[in-house]
C-alpha cells in the first residue's frame, strides 16, 4: 500500500486531556526541539481555548507563548494548528463577529497555520464566517465534523454536512471525534463519503477512554485519511490520545507509509512531560483520567474535557459533603457523585436537543447535569438552576439543535418568559471591540501588536483584568502552594505533624499579594492585595449568599455595568456572577432594596452560602 498516513502531536489537547493546566512558557520552550527531532510530526497543535486562559492565570502572556511556540516548529517545516470554536471562538460564551475576524488576524501574525473551526452543534451558520475569515488572514481552513452517536448523527448526516462545508471553500476536513465514541465502522463510512465527494485532506482526532480509538484509526485510514492525532505517554491513552508508538507500529503493519520515530527523541519528549507533572502540572491530574473507562460510553463526554471535569469534582463533592455533613446526611465518595453525574448527562442530553458533546456544549450538559444532581442531592428540584449561556444553548441562540427540547424546558422557559429563537445565532451577539478599545484607553493599556492584546481582553475579559493586575498569578501560585502541602501532608500528619495554615507573600508584577495557604478541611486558600482590598459587609440589610462554589464576579462582559454600593436593585435584576465550571451563573435580586455592601473582589473564589453582599429592603 502506497498511501501515507501523516501525524500531528497535539501536546496542548494533551495536557488538557489528563488536567486541568498546560505547560509554562518555558516548559514549552524546552520540549519543542525534542519533539521537533522525534522526526515523524507534520503537525503540531499549538493553542486552543484553554492554552489562552492558563497563560492569563500563570501571569504570562498567552501572545508571547503562542509566538515563541509556533517559531521552532516553522524554522523545522512543521505546521501548527490551532482551535476555534466558531461562534465561541476561543471560549465558553458565544463572541461578536468583529472579534472572531480579529482573531485570525492575529494567530496568523502570532505563527499558527490552520485553524480547526468546529460547531458542538455542528451548525453550519456557526462555521460558515471563519472559512472566510481564515481565507482572508491567508491561513487553512479546516472544518470540523463533530462525531457523536445519537439516533440523529448518522453517517448520512456527516456526509451531508462535509458536502456543504466544502462547498462553501473549505480546504480540508476534520473528523473530530472528541469523546472518543464514534463507531469504528461508522468512521470508515463517513471518511470515504468525503472522499467521494471530494479528495480534500482528511485529519481524524479521537480519544482513547473509551476503547474504540485504535480500530477507528485503522477503518479510516483504509478509507483515505490522510492525518491522525496522537499523544505521547505518560499522557497517552486515559482521556488522552493514543502513543504514536502504537499507532505507527499498527499503520505500518498495515501497509501504510509512515514516517519512522526517532527513539533517543521519545524518550526525552517523555522524560520531559514528567518532568513538567513532577513540577506542578501532576497536581492538577486525576489518576481516574490515566486510565480507558467504558464507563464514558454513555454520557459521551470528551477526552479534553475530562481533565478539568475530575478537577473540579473534587472542589464540588467537596462543597456537597459540607452541605451534607451541616444537614446530618451521609457524605458521598467521589465515585458515587461520578456514577451519579455520568447517569445525569445520559439523562440530560436528550432533553436539550442533542447538541453534539463538545466545549462549549459538554460543558453546559455536564454543568446543566451536575447541578441537577447537586441540586436534587439536596432535596430541590431538577432544573433549578440553569446558567444564562445554558439557556441560550436551549433557546437555540446559539444555533440550531440537531434535535427537539423537551417540553418541560419548554414550558419553563415560557414561564421564566423566555423566547425561543430561530435568527442566525451571530446576529445575537453584537459587534464589542470598539468598546474595549475604550475601555483599553481609559486604562492606559497598548493595544499590542497586531492588536493581540486588545484580542485578548475582548476574548477573555474578566481573565484578561485579573492577569493584568496581578491577581490572577498571585491565586494560581497559592493554589500550587496548597496542593502541594496537602500532597505531601499524607506523609507529614503520619509523623504527627500538625498542618496549620500559612500566609504567605506573593509579589507579582511589583505588586505584594498575602495569601493565606490551607490544607485538608481548611477553608480555602484566598489571595488579595495587601493593600485596597474589598470592603467588609458592614451595610445594613440581608446577606445575599452564594448559591454554589466558584468565582465571583460583577460583570461578565464589557456590555455589563457593575452593581455599586448605593445602587437600587429591583426583584429578578443581575447583582453578580459566580463563574463555575467554566459558565457564568447570574445571581438574581429576589426583592427590591438598595445595595449597602459588597464583601469581595472580581475574581475572589467563595463557597456555597458565603455571604456575597448586602442588600436593604425597600
Amino acid at each position: 500500500m502506497d498511501k501515507e498516513v501523516k501525524f500531528s502531536f497535539v501536546f496542548r489537547d494533551m495536557w488538557q486531556s489528563a488536567g486541568k493546566y498546560v505547560p509554562r512558557v518555558d516548559q514549552l520552550l524546552k520540549v519543542a526541539p525534542a519533539i521537533i527531532r522525534m522526526g515523524c510530526f507534520d503537525r503540531v497543535e499549538t493553542n486552543g481555548g484553554g492554552f489562552e486562559q492558563v497563560n492569563l492565570l500563570f501571569g504570562e502572556n498567552p501572545n508571547n507563548a503562542v509566538r515563541q511556540w509556533t517559531k521552532p516548529f516553522h524554522e523545522a517545516g512543521i505546521q501548527t494548528h490551532m482551535l476555534d470554536r466558531g461562534l465561541n471562538g476561543l471560549r465558553m460564551s458565544p463572541v461578536p463577529a468583529d472579534v472572531r475576524k480579529l482573531f485570525y488576524k492575529v494567530k496568523h501574525a502570532q505563527g499558527t497555520d490552520i485553524t480547526r473551526t468546529f460547531c458542538g452543534l455542528n451548525d453550519i451558520r456557526n462555521i460558515a464566517p471563519s472559512i472566510g475569515y481564515a481565507h482572508e488572514a491567508g491561513m487553512i481552513s479546516q472544518c470540523a465534523l463533530c462525531i457523536t452517536y445519537s439516533p440523529i448523527h448518522t453517517v448520512d448526516y456527516y456526509v451531508d454536512m462535509a458536502r456543504q462545508l466544502i462547498e462553501l471553500g473549505t480546504d480540508e476536513i476534520c473528523i473530530k471525534d472528541m469523546a472518543g465514541i464514534g463507531r469504528p465502522e461508522s468512521l470508515g463510512k463517513i471518511t470515504a463519503g468525503i472522499k467521494a465527494i471530494k479528495d480534500i485532506p482528511v485529519q481524524y482526532h479521537s480519544h482513547a477512554g473509551p476503547g474504540f480509538n485504535m480500530a477507528s484509526i485503522l477503518e479510516v485510514c483504509k478509507n483515505g485519511c490522510d492525518y491522525v492525532d496522537v499523544g505521547v505517554s505518560p499522557l497517552a491513552w486515559g482521556t488522552g490520545h493514543a502513543d504514536v508508538l502504537a499507532v505507527q507500529a499498527m499503520l505500518k503493519d498495515a501497509g501504510f507509509k509512515v514516517k519512522d520515530i526517532n527513539m533517543e527523541a521519545y524518550m526525552e519528549v517523555r522524560s520531559l512531560i514528567q518532568e513538567f507533572m513532577d513540577d506542578f502540572l501532576g497536581l492538577y491530574c486525576n489518576p481516574l483520567n490515566r486510565i480507558n473507562n467504558s464507563l464514558l460510553i454513555a454520557p459521551g463526554l470528551p477526552g479534553g474535557m475530562m481533565g478539568s471535569l475530575m478537577a473540579d469534582l473534587e472542589t464540588n463533592l467537596s462543597s456537597l459533603n459540607k452541605w451534607k455533613a451541616k444537614h446530618g446526611q451521609p457524605q458521598l465518595t467521589e465515585d458515587q457523585l461520578l456514577i451519579k453525574l455520568f447517569d445525569e448527562v445520559a439523562y440530560v442530553w436528550p432533553k436539550v436537543g442533542y447538541p453534539c458533546l463538545v466545549t462549549p456544549f459538554s460543558q453546559y450538559v455536564k454543568n446543566l447535569a451536575l447541578m441537577n444532581v447537586i441540586q436534587m442531592e439536596k432535596g430541590k428540584e431538577r432544573w433549578s438552576m440553569i446558567a444564562d449561556d445554558i439557556w441560550d444553548m436551549i433557546l437555540g441562540k446559539a444555533g440550531k439543535l440537531p434535535g427537539e427540547v423537551a417540553p418541560e424546558l419548554v414550558e419553563k422557559a415560557k414561564a421564566e418568559g423566555r423566547e425561543f429563537s430561530t435568527n442566525s445565532p451571530q446576529d445575537n451577539y453584537p459587534d464589542q471591540l470598539d468598546e474595549y478599545r475604550r475601555l483599553m484607553k481609559e486604562k492606559g493599556w497598548d493595544f499590542g501588536q497586531d492588536d493581540e492584546e486588545l484580542f485578548e481582553y475582548a476574548m477573555h475579559p474578566a481573565q484578561y483584568e485579573a492577569y493584568r493586575s496581578g491577581k490572577a498569578k498571585a491565586d494560581f501560585l497559592a493554589d500550587v502552594e496548597k496542593r502541594r502541602n496537602a500532597a505531601n501532608a499524607v506523609g507529614s500528619t503520619a509523623a504527627g505533624a500538625p498542618q496549620q495554615p500559612q500566609e504567605l507573600t506573593v509579589t507579582v508584577q511589583g505588586k505584594q499579594y498575602k495569601v493565606k495557604v490551607a490544607y485538608g478541611d481548611q477553608p480555602e486558600a484566598q489571595a488579595a492585595p495587601q493593600a485596597g482590598s474589598a470592603p467588609q459587609a458592614a451595610g445594613e440589610g440581608e446577606d445575599i449568599l452564594a448559591p454554589l462554589e466558584g468565582k465571583f464576579y460583577r460583570v461578565k462582559n464589557a456590555q455589563e455595568t457593575p452593581k455599586n454600593v448605593g445602587d437600587s436593585v429591583k426583584k429578578g435584576d443581575v447583582l453578580f456572577y459566580i463563574e463555575a465550571m467554566k459558565t457564568y451563573n447570574a445571581v438574581l435580586a429576589e426583592f427590591d432594596g438598595v445595595i449597602t455592601a459588597f464583601n469581595l473582589n472580581a475574581g475572589d473564589s467563595v463557597e456555597e452560602d458565603d455571604v456575597v453582599m448586602r442588600i436593604s429592603k425597600l
